[in-house]
């Protein structure tokens, strides 16, 4: 018979630094999964006339509500920057017999992102 090591079925992701960390990141995905649905509830806000949509805003301006869409924003960046940390392992590009640095795939990602980010900001008249 086999010896089958024992691992705590509840805690199993405290063992290890590793475990821990990728296991908040796991955890990010709801607070994106939150954030769509409050994209898509604003969507429909919108699809549904100018009261609905003010109706929307004001509750948007709620002190829980504020608190929720800041800590979803922390917490989606942390997911960002966790995922562009990984992106040279999950897709390593190769030229060539060597391969690109992992630091110029991880670079262009960010680099994409802050462009992408300007360019929304831009079109909603922040700047």
């Amino acid at each position: 018979m086999a010896y089958v090591r024992p691992v705590s079925k509840t805690s199993w992701y405290l063992a290890r630094r590793s475990y821990t960390v990728h296991m908040l990141q796991e955890l990010t995905s709801i607070f994106v999964g939150m954030f769509a649905l409050i994209l898509l509830w604003g969507i429909s806000a919108v699809a549904g006339g100018p009261d609905t949509y003010q109706a929307f805003l004001d509750s948007l301006r709620s002190p829980v509500m504020v608190v929720i869409l800041w800590v979803s924003t922390v917490v989606m960046f942390y997911h960002a920057v966790a995922w562009f940390s990984v992106t040279p392992k999950a897709m390593p590009i190769q030229r060539g017999e060597e391969f690109v640095p992992a630091g110029i795939i991880a670079g262009a990602h960010y680099a994409a992102w802050f462009v992408v980010s300007l360019l929304v900001l831009l079109l909603a008249g922040v700047f």
